[in-house]
């Protein structure tokens, strides 16, 4: 027997290297996850986890400037169709309650700035506050188990309500409603 090797095709590179990717995602969500399982915001009326950071176009911004609202953070990324489907939705709700105090803030992860630049502006969502989270840390923090989860902070900054995939308007009325008064 020879010791042929057969030549690496573009084809297997590209595999690799998205099983790469998706492993820098997936090992530190896990990791957390099996280390931290009962981190501040992983049930309702604990604390909401920190949320800091600068978004996608270099803007920092922070949630603990938001006490006092009602804030729901939706956790996305621009690859996530399930996220395209849900943000009109989202953009929907803080138009139709930011008189009466709800914010919508985006945790991006597991993404690159252009992709997620790219994505806010076709969503029309550029003014959104965003906190981008390449390597997962921020969403492990917040006890994100998949893209999207979106969850409610109340006005004192613990957690009212989570929701694991996309959101709908049923859901918006029934966890942030009955907080707006």
């Amino acid at each position: 027997m020879t010791g042929r090797r057969r030549p690496i095709t573009r084809r297997a590179v590209l595999v690799a290297a998205a099983a790469g990717a998706g492993l820098a995602v997936t090992v530190p969500l896990a990791h957390g996850l099996r280390v931290a399982p009962g981190v501040p915001a992983a049930s309702p009326g604990g604390l909401a986890a920190p949320l800091a950071g600068n978004g996608p176009d270099g803007t920092f911004f922070d949630l603990a400037t938001l006490r006092g609202h009602i804030v729901v953070v939706t956790v996305w990324a621009s690859w996530c169709e399930p996220c395209r489907r849900e943000f009109p939705v989202l953009l929907a709700a803080r138009s139709r309650w930011y008189p009466a105090g709800l914010r919508v803030v985006g945790l991006n992860t597991a993404d690159r700035p252009e992709s997620a630049r790219r994505f806010l502006r076709e969503a029309a969502a550029e003014a959104l506050p965003v906190v981008s989270d390449p390597d997962g840390r921020q969403a492990v923090a917040w006890a994100v188990r998949g893209i999207p989860e979106t969850v409610v902070v109340d006005r004192g900054g613990r957690l009212a309500a989570r929701h694991q995939g996309e959101v709908t308007w049923a859901w918006l009325e029934a966890s942030v409603g009955p907080l707006l008064g």
